[in-house]
């Protein structure tokens, strides 16, 4: 059984950081895509940062890039966001998933999110 569970989240004032972790479970980690997403209220869901693991290739959203990094521990099969110079317009709540497929396609299986709240 597939499970992604996502902690860290919080609240903290605009300039702040906060570290994502996204804990997985139930798969192989041979060729995936594990992608970070958010939806604010009232908005879209947007992909925040993916990555996949066969080649290593990293897509960040253009309103992030330079303050988000991705990354995982391959032994702990946890991925983890780490936003940097948060601003208000990043209080979202945040998603981490995977896609079994392109880090552009279908993602399979989602976490329950954990909310982030920047204030000004």
């Amino acid at each position: 059984q597939v499970q992604l569970v996502e902690s860290g989240g919080g609240s903290v004032q605009a300039g702040g950081s906060l570290r994502l972790s996204c804990a997985a479970s139930g798969y192989t980690y041979s060729s995936n895509c594990m992608g970070w997403f958010r939806q604010a209220p009232g908005k879209e869901r947007e992909g925040v940062a993916r990555w996949h693991t066969r080649g290593g290739t990293i897509y960040y959203a253009d309103s992030v890039k330079g303050r988000f990094t991705i990354s995982q521990d391959n032994a702990k099969n946890i991925v983890y966001l780490q936003m940097n110079s948060l601003k208000p317009e990043d209080t979202a709540m945040y998603y981490c998933a995977v896609s079994f497929g392109s880090c552009q396609g279908e993602y399979n299986y989602w976490g329950q999110g954990t909310q982030v709240t920047v204030s000004s």
